[in-house]
């Protein structure tokens, strides 16, 4: 289980990546830009896109590094990583992957109870 949750949260953490590339590239036009928000529609919050396109993937890619020896805190930071990633970005076509599988890379690294077998 924890091999499965290093390796779910591994790929959630480089998908979440690739939409935190875009979404702060999205909101630096916004603020280059004004005039394309009101094509467009502008974000809500910028500052919590912005933070959360770094912040969400970090945990991630952390939460499964850590899943393998530490699987409570891993377990914790990929959740707190799916959590933060809905929350910034919303569930939609791009998103639903990432949060998924950092969803149940969480959960699959809290419920190990022993170390898998090598």
């Amino acid at each position: 289980m924890r091999n499965a949750a290093l390796t779910l949260g591994l790929i959630g953490g480089l998908w979440g990546m690739l939409v935190g590339f875009f979404s702060f590239g999205y909101t630096d036009l916004l603020i280059r830009y004004p005039e394309l928000a009101e094509i467009t529609g502008g974000v809500g919050n910028m500052a919590l896109i912005r933070s959360m396109s770094l912040i969400a993937p970090v945990m991630a890619i952390a939460g499964a590094a850590m899943a393998r020896s530490s699987n409570l805190i891993g377990g914790a930071l990929l959740l707190a990583s799916s959590a933060g990633m809905w929350l910034s970005f919303g569930f939609g076509v791009f998103t639903m992957f990432p949060i998924a599988m950092c969803g149940l890379a969480g959960v699959l690294a809290l419920l190990a109870r022993q170390p898998d077998p090598h």
